[in-house]
């Protein structure tokens, strides 16, 4: 491990991953450059908010787990079937622009990713670790025309058992269902893998929805909040157990998740002037469960 210039931020690995890694008083947390995704983040005295995949495959192939940073696509939206699902700053190297650690503890990353050829779009990321895990993805238009893209902050959140968890803002809201050939449909109540239209998996985007979440956790006592800025798509994903079987990084741990996703894909993607900016924000906390 080395330690760099800022108190409680070094650099080390990770289940065998290179990252830097941040402990304060407030949390614990472990951030990949390859990606530029967050591993893990455990508020003091709590366990991981994050899943990550044992199974994950060698670099480098996507990390399965976090939140990996689609951009500047969601899925393979507006794209051929060739071209890498989510993106490709998932699978570039970051660069750490700059760490600081403010007066209340709480650690703040700036992160970029690099340009990509052909493309008048740059990234930018803040990570702020604390209490609360915030991020705020910020896209530039440096070009001189419009530019449409699309995005998402593919959380992977850690749950005891999928088939227990509940998803609370999500109600009475239409959806488009991916395992239904995205034909929209209605949530009937709150999100749960036992919707008898389609028990056992969920790929579902919400288009417009609103910008606060609850995914509500039985098995490990906790409610995670997510409260979402300037997305306007929030995705729902876990494959289920016959699909799982068939993506090698996934196999039996598909209990071990629930995917919420603060995003602007499908009919809500961003159109940016030339010169001007969108950040999307995701603030992520923990509350007890009474």
């Amino acid at each position: 491990m080395t330690t760099l210039a800022v108190p409680g931020l070094h650099t080390g690995r990770f289940r065998d991953l290179e990252a830097l890694r941040i402990e304060t008083p407030l949390a614990t947390a472990e951030v990949s450059l390859f990606g530029g995704q967050v591993l893990s983040w455990a508020p003091a005295g709590q366990e991981d908010v994050f899943w990550l995949s044992p199974l994950r495959a060698e670099l480098p192939t996507p990390i399965r787990g976090g939140v990996p940073v689609c951009w500047p696509y969601f899925g393979r939206q507006g794209r051929g079937g060739d071209m890498p699902a989510h993106g490709f700053v998932r699978t570039l190297p970051w660069r750490l622009a700059s760490a600081a650690r403010v007066p209340d503890d709480t650690m703040v990353l700036e992160l970029e990713a690099p340009p990509l050829q052909d493309l008048s779009l740059r990234l930018h990321m803040q990570l702020r670790i604390g209490h609360t895990l915030e991020q705020r993805l910020t896209t530039t238009n440096v070009g001189g025309e419009t530019v449409r893209f699309t995005e998402a902050l593919h959380n992977y959140f850690r749950v005891a058992d999928a088939e227990k968890v509940r998803i609370e803002g999500l109600a009475g809201l239409a959806f488009l269902d991916q395992n239904d050939g995205g034909n929209e449909h209605v949530q009937q109540g709150d999100w749960t893998l036992h919707d008898p239209r389609d028990p056992g998996r969920s790929d579902r985007m919400f288009p417009g929805a609103g910008a606060r979440y609850c995914l509500v956790d039985p098995g490990m006592r906790r409610r995670i909040a997510l409260e979402v800025g300037d997305g306007r798509t929030a995705v729902v994903w876990n494959p289920g157990e016959s699909a799982a079987a068939r993506m090698p990084d996934v196999g039996p741990h598909w209990r071990g998740f629930v995917c919420l996703e603060a995003a602007n894909a499908g009919p809500d993607p961003v159109e940016l002037a030339p010169g001007a900016t969108h950040t999307l924000v995701q603030k992520i906390g923990t509350l007890p469960l009474p």
